[in-house]
């Protein structure tokens, strides 16, 4: 399916954002997540995704 991931159309073969992070090779436990806007706990990835979704996927950053 093709969703939008931080901006970027792509197509995956994930079916919740859970398996999206990990065919993305995002590390997980160091992420935060948003599906169409709204931020989702760690605890809640196991929500579908659907043909659109737009994903953000954040990664704490370093420095100054």
């Amino acid at each position: 399916m093709r969703i939008d991931l931080n901006g970027t159309p792509i197509e995956t073969g994930a079916a919740t954002l859970a398996d999206l992070i990990t065919e993305q090779n995002f590390e997980a436990a160091s992420v935060a997540t948003a599906l169409d806007g709204t931020f989702i706990p760690r605890d809640a990835r196991n929500r579908p995704l659907h043909p659109g979704a737009r994903v953000e996927v954040l990664s704490p950053m370093q420095g100054g």
